[in-house]
């Protein structure tokens, strides 16, 4: 307490030293992000969060392959893109929250063009998301809850932004090189004074960087911002995806550590993929009520078809989810010196997925596609719900531009699943119905913030909570077939200190934020023996985890050189202190050891340039110091780094646009890996894996050599 009251001291007096005229940024969240630098849309997410944000823009997310999202996300501090394939099974993990999930996303909420994708039981697939689009990203770091409903990682919210320059644009970007990968986007956008059109065809394949590795994804997606008059805006967007992802699965560290990478061949004898087809369609409407009313209101529908094919099981799911999400916003003029902004609104997601699970034999004895009795599998429709309502204000006294940021959000979700094997005569042998409901009581997160502008600089001091309720299956112990009633959601709470501005007249950007998040009733996968001694796994609350940390970064932009259009180094560091406190299981008490999958030191640089004369280069350095991957910490998975480079030719010839490029990965032909096994999931041993029996495979290895691409983007306007 104290400590807050010094710097509350210090927050004060920065105000007395220099008042300044208040700056009105506190503007309105939008679905069509318009244009602007680097630094002014940071800066305009920061204050609107009023905690550590960071934003990409088109020109981070094209600094290499943009399908390849862990090259630009993951070079922010504080961010984590594991994947368990090429272009997919993309799990991202924000302060070291996020992999508890042995696949996908878990724990961190996302959105794209302002509306929720992750679904109502907490899960987010990214596989059917076309990020050669996404040309701006937001990260929200640390508990969110109060504007954007359970989540203790955070948000990541992704945009897709339409074109600017008025009159109808064709384009055609091309991308091809190692391992066979070929990509085309196929674009066509309409502009005028009242709307801007976007279609765009997108196909991407390879035969993978590894063994069975192979990628065929199809893209078609619609985008419409429409002014329907001076005050009322609306957004149409309409996609869907075919997807294709073999899965080689995870080989041993041994053969990691050789360079090798024969593939699992449990995978293998089963042809492991995944298959996505996907289906999704949002309408954004925003309202100008009054002057100084406003409201933001998006209905969406999304679909997602899948097949799953692993070493130990098969499964199809149907996964349909829909909800809405509205806000009104208001500022209201109090006085000549106070300034009241005020966002109240609501979230409501619903899932029902239908999803079949059949288990393989899962040995060399059975053919590959023999399954377990089909009472041995699964066949659930689920009906999950998530509710969110939230407010938060924004009081400013304009004299000292000094704002206190207030919020509070009531959460709450459920689910109800129905066993569809549970019927008189279907089986054989009659199995335990695994019906059950539960609905976790409404959980209240609070955000509370004080932050001071002082020139360009912004200090920003904030607590904030957030909770992460148990998935639908999670909440359920199979292997007794009971509902797990004692499991409580995480709840967490974090302290955070950032600075974040530019100096010498904004060539030189930067931010470093100071952090502690302490998160309770952690869960975590236990086992145990049911009374005729046959093992089964379940969740339960473990402890706390305690996440200190110090996040940093500096970017510099100079331009008008002789020679040079633009110079741009820049430098993004994380060093993390995350250790378990009071986390222990029946068996084992882990309290001082090292959080699972976490590096304690992260960072990213990089040098760009420019000419005037077209040619442009960028350099991108990265690297992630060890980690461990079990609770006991007897597992160390060393470190590693990688050197990528991007050099191109960009140049305007009349009406078009010409951007030629080449980029090398790994140019130091350093090992690395995409995706761990951690914590619960660790020792991995499918019985047909090709290994000796006992080998654990926790590892899926990237390329471990370098390899080169080559591209050309060409761009009419009429």
């Amino acid at each position: 307490m104290k400590k807050f009251a010094i710097l509350v001291v210090i927050l004060f007096s920065s105000g007395l030293v220099m008042a300044q005229e208040y700056e009105n940024q506190y503007v309105l969240d939008s679905i069509v992000v318009q244009s602007k630098s680097k630094e002014k849309k940071e800066r305009r997410e920061f204050i609107k969060h009023a905690q550590t944000t960071n934003v990409l823009t088109s020109y981070d997310t094209e600094r290499n392959n943009p399908n390849y999202i862990e090259q630009s996300l993951g070079a922010l501090p504080g961010v984590q893109v594991d994947k368990r394939t090429q272009f997919g099974g993309q799990r991202v993990v924000l302060r070291g929250y996020g992999n508890d999930q042995k696949f996908n996303s878990w724990g961190v909420k996302f959105y794209l063009n302002s509306v929720p994708i992750t679904n109502a039981d907490g899960i987010t697939i990214l596989e059917d998301i076309d990020f050669s689009l996404i040309n701006n990203i937001d990260v929200i770091k640390g508990p969110a809850s109060t504007l954007y409903g359970g989540g203790v990682g955070g948000v990541v919210k992704f945009y897709i932004e339409p074109e600017i320059q008025k009159g109808v644009g064709l384009s055609q970007k091309t991308m091809f090189g190692a391992f066979n990968t070929f990509n085309s986007n196929t674009r066509v956008d309409a502009v005028s004074d009242n709307y801007s059109i976007l279609f765009n065809y997108g196909h991407l394949s390879s035969d993978g960087y590894r063994p069975r590795g192979n990628t065929n994804k199809n893209n078609y997606t619609f985008l419409g911002n429409f002014k329907l008059n001076s005050k009322q805006k609306l957004m149409v967007y309409a996609t869907h995806n075919n997807s294709f992802e073999g899965v080689p699965g995870q080989i041993s560290f041994d053969d990691y550590y050789a360079g090798k990478d024969p593939g699992n061949e449990a995978y293998g004898r089963r042809n492991a993929h995944n298959h996505f087809i996907g289906t999704r369609a949002m309408i954004n409407h925003q309202w100008d009520i009054l002057p100084n009313i406003n409201n933001n209101t998006s209905i969406f529908y999304h679909t997602l078809d899948t097949e799953r094919v692993a070493a130990g099981a098969y499964e199809i799911t149907e996964q349909p989810s829909y909800g809405f999400r509205t806000s009104f916003n208001g500022d209201f003029k109090l006085s000549s010196s106070f300034e009241d902004i005020l966002e109240v609104g609501a979230e409501y997601l619903i899932s029902r997925p239908l999803v079949s699970n059949y288990r393989f034999a899962g040995d060399f004895k059975n053919p590959p596609f023999q399954t377990k009795p089909i009472g041995k599998g699964s066949y659930f429709k689920y009906n999950n719900f998530a509710t969110s309502f939230f407010a938060s204000n924004r009081l400013v006294y304009k004299p000292f531009n000094l704002s206190l940021i207030t919020g509070i959000s009531g959460n709450t979700m459920g689910y109800d699943r129905k066993d569809l094997l549970n019927f008189p005569g279907l089986l054989s042998k009659p199995k335990t119905d695994a019906s059950f409901n539960k609905d976790f009581p409404i959980v209240f997160t609070p955000h509370v913030a004080l932050q001071k502008l002082w020139g360009n600089q912004i200090f920003n001091l904030s607590y904030s909570e957030g909770y992460n309720a148990p998935t639908a299956s999670t909440a359920f112990i199979k292997g007794i077939n009971k509902t797990n009633d004692n499991l409580n959601p995480e709840y967490a709470k974090m302290w955070d200190f950032s600075v974040q501005g530019t100096l010498s007249e904004d060539k030189l950007s930067y931010q470093i934020s100071l952090f502690n998040i302490n998160i309770n009733d952690k869960l975590s996968k236990l086992s145990a023996k049911d009374e005729k001694g046959n093992p089964y796994s379940y969740f339960a609350n473990t402890g706390m985890q305690e996440n200190k940390g110090l996040e940093f970064s500096l970017g510099y932009l100079h331009r008008d050189l002789s020679f040079f259009k633009e110079i741009r180094p820049y430098a993004n560091v994380s060093l993390y202190d995350f250790k378990y406190k009071k986390f222990e299981t029946t068996k084992e008490d882990f309290t001082g050891n090292k959080v699972v999958g976490v590096p304690a030191v992260k960072y990213s640089v990089g040098f760009d340039f420019e000419t005037n004369f077209g040619i442009y280069m960028r350099n991108t350095f990265n690297y992630l110091s060890d980690v461990y991957t079990d609770f006991s910490n007897k597992t160390n998975v060393k470190g590693f780094s990688q050197y990528n480079v991007k050099l191109g030719y960009t140049q305007k010839f009349g009406n078009w646009n010409v951007d030629a490029f080449v980029l090398g990965n790994n140019l130091t032909n350093q090992i690395n890996y995409t995706f761990l096994f951690l914590g619960n999931a660790v020792g991995d041993n499918d019985p047909d894996n090709g290994y000796p029996l006992g080998t654990i495979t926790d590892v899926n290895p990237g390329p471990a050599k370098a390899y080169f691409m080559g591209g050309l983007n060409l761009t009419y306007h009429f």
